[in-house]
């Protein structure tokens, strides 16, 4: 299968990327402008390879997408390309609405006149695979049951609200033009080569520094976990076996507070890395919460797990110790980040 994947220098897509060309005998072309969350030495270990290949290209430029399209031939897309710190989307909301909705708009259009021209078998074999988030779901309360496919959609964010326009367009493609589309939705992803904005690899950076660890809030605010190579080998299962107009909500079923996260990254780290100061615990700091702080999303995976004969490899704490360790060991990596490009700051406080 010849896959044109967007995002691929990015957090999950370079996962996909590295599974594809590990794991399966698939060639992937990577669509990827390169933003400021993007790296290359994410997909370093593969790029050698002749079934890969790297195209810097912007989603929202339809023209060029279609000149790739013509060019590679694909059998299908996976399309993982966003904007999607929800704490940036509150301090600047365009690029979402440009990436996440104009740039689904240009490429669904690319891949539509693509598939348009190919033959009847072709046109029936070919996938144009939309990789979302259960936040499109909106929240939950302690009572209210996981998440599942047919969850009705309540965006709470500009993040969120440009992921669910893009879900929707995704689907009206298919249901108007044919354009045999899916979509799956997951919970929050963790794992190695994250960008530092992100709750686990700021905090476990943070506490490698011995800096104060921030917590929304009380702590209190429930995330489901999914290990990012779990989720990349589902989502290659999606790719393979999905069905045009089906929904598959991926998850690992690991749900946890975000106090419990960081005590739980503290832990690690004070076993791998023993602070003389003491237990990392100490540096916890709670701030004020992020504006409009959705409480709880979870995620039942149970027709994904099904119809994809796949299941998460990783509970939450065997997850967590390979990550931390991962930063432990690539420190390079991170620190040049934290020089030159995000220094560990505080996003999305702007209320108007």
């Amino acid at each position: 299968m010849r896959i044109v994947l967007t995002g691929g220098c990015g957090f999950i897509g370079s996962a996909v990327v590295r599974h594809i060309i590990q794991k399966t005998n698939h060639s992937v072309l990577n669509v990827d402008c390169m933003t400021y969350a993007a790296s290359e030495e994410t997909v370093a270990e593969v790029a050698g390879d002749a079934r890969y290949e790297h195209v810097r290209a912007n989603i929202v430029n339809g023209v060029e997408m279609q000149r790739l399209f013509t060019a590679y031939r694909p059998d299908a897309v996976m399309h993982l390309a966003a904007e999607s710190h929800v704490d940036r989307s509150i301090d600047g909301p365009g690029i979402f609405v440009q990436t996440n909705i104009v740039g689904t708009y240009a490429l669904l259009e690319a891949a539509r006149k693509y598939w348009q021209g190919l033959a009847a078998d072709e046109q029936k074999a070919f996938r144009f695979h939309h990789i979302s988030t259960d936040e499109v779901f909106g929240h939950l309360e302690l009572s209210d049951p996981p998440f599942t496919e047919t969850t009705p959609y309540d965006p709470r964010s500009p993040y969120s609200a440009s992921k669910a326009a893009s879900d929707h367009l995704v689907r009206a493609w298919h249901h108007t033009y044919g354009l045999p589309t899916f979509v799956t939705n997951t919970t929050n992803n963790y794992g190695v080569w994250h960008f530092p904005e992100k709750l686990i690899p700021l905090v476990t950076i943070n506490a490698i520094e011995g800096k104060d660890l921030p917590v929304y809030g009380k702590g209190e605010n429930i995330r489901d976990w999914l290990f990012v190579e779990d989720h990349a080998e589902a989502l290659v299962r999606a790719v393979e076996r999905g069905e045009p107009g089906e929904t598959y909500a991926i998850g690992a079923r690991q749900p946890r507070t975000n106090l419990e996260v960081v005590k739980a990254i503290c832990a690690v780290l004070d076993e791998l890395l023993p602070d003389p100061a003491g237990p990392r615990e100490r540096l916890i700091r709670y701030v004020s919460d992020r504006p409009g702080h959705d409480f709880r999303y979870e995620i039942d995976p149970s027709h994904a797990e099904s119809a994809l004969g796949w299941k998460a490899a990783h509970d939450f704490e065997s997850g967590i110790r390979k990550t931390v360790q991962w930063y432990l060991d690539h420190r390079d990596w991170w620190g040049e980040i934290r020089s030159r490009r995000y220094t560990g700051q505080r996003l999305g406080q702007q209320h108007g």
